[in-house]
Order: C-alpha cells, then structure tokens, then sequence
C-alpha cells in the first residue's frame, strides 16, 4: 500500500493572485493531479499562440514553468523581428533564463502548444529542461515523436520527461484555423487578379 504524502503546490492564477492548493498526493494519483494542472499552464501557452496569430505569425505559444510559477513567456515572433531563431521555445527559455540568472533550466517544465521542431528540442536539451509539456504533434516537422525521438536519443546526455496531448485539440485548432485562413486569403488575393 502506498503512502499518501502532504504535498504544498504553489500556482499563480491568470489574475496574479497566489492561490496554495493543499492535497494528499500518492503515486497512483499523482496523474490526476497533474492533467488538469497542466491544462492550466498550456492554457497559457494558447494565450501565448493567440498573441502571435493576432500579429499574423503561426500561432504557437510557450510558457516555462519552476515552482509553480511562469517564469518565461513566448509566441512565435519570426516574421516580426526577421528572426529565424524567434520560435515560442527559443523566446520562453530566454525568457527564464534571465529570470533566473542561469542557462540551466534542469527545474523546470515548458508547455508549448505544438511539438518543438529540431532547433527548439535542441535548445531543450541544451537548457536542461526536467520536462517538456506539448498540445499536438507537428508530423512535418516534430522532433519529439513525429519526425525524430531526440528527447529519448541514447547518445545525447539529457533526456527530460515528455507528455504530450494536453488541450490537444484546442492547440490543434487554432493552427488549423490559422493556416485555413491563410488558404482562404490567397484565393480571394489569387481571384482578384
């Protein structure tokens, strides 16, 4: 029989007020507590990916989480500042990495909205990331599970936890809808002519 432990969890709430959530907390429910508490912080990230289709970038959003709180934010931002590099990931862990003073991220967990590509699982794997939080699988361009599996590649010297498929549908939702608009403005630009 497993031993309950007291468990203290510190979450910031959208309005910024600290709410403490006390629970008993046993490995066979740890998942339960977890699902909806990830919800909540990809929720965050959807907000992040809102943000960038409001600026006319593919929507994908990222926040980082250590202790309970957000303490890196990011959307895509490419096309606004003529970055390659301006992925939500790249922006979120630079993000808390100045809010922490340290490249070594190895307590805390990014959410981001879409499975990270190459560059981002890179950048994952080199900050040191303990877990890694993603909406919907990218199958053209995944790094995680679609494409390549480098979060559990043997011969690099990291691998963080991976879950994958909180609010997925939401976060595949709002890049459907973004690229549908995109297919529905070239035709009307298209027919013009």
């Amino acid at each position: 029989m497993a031993t309950s432990t007291p468990f203290l969890f510190a979450l910031e709430g959208r309005s910024n007020f600290l709410i403490l959530t006390f629970m008993l907390w046993s490995p066979e429910r740890m998942s339960d507590f977890l699902i909806p508490l990830g919800g909540y912080y990809m929720g965050l990230a959807l907000d992040e990916a809102r943000s960038a289709a409001e600026k006319e970038e593919v929507p994908v959003g990222a926040v980082v989480v250590f202790n309970g709180r957000v303490i890196g934010r990011g959307h895509n931002r490419r096309e606004e500042l003529q970055r390659p590099f301006a992925h939500a990931e790249i922006l979120a862990l630079e993000d808390a990495s100045l809010h922490l003073k340290s490249w070594r991220l190895h307590e805390c967990t990014l959410y981001v909205t879409l499975e990270p590509c190459i560059m981002c699982v890179g950048a994952i794997l080199q900050a040191r990331v303990q877990r890694l939080v993603f909406g919907c699988l990218d199958p053209k361009g995944g790094a995680v599970e679609s494409l390549y599996r480098l979060c559990e590649d043997s011969r690099l010297n990291h691998h963080p936890a991976v879950t994958r498929g909180i609010l997925e549908k939401e976060c595949a939702t709002i890049l459907s809808e973004f690229f549908a608009g995109l297919r529905s403005n070239k035709r009307i630009a298209n027919s013009g002519e």
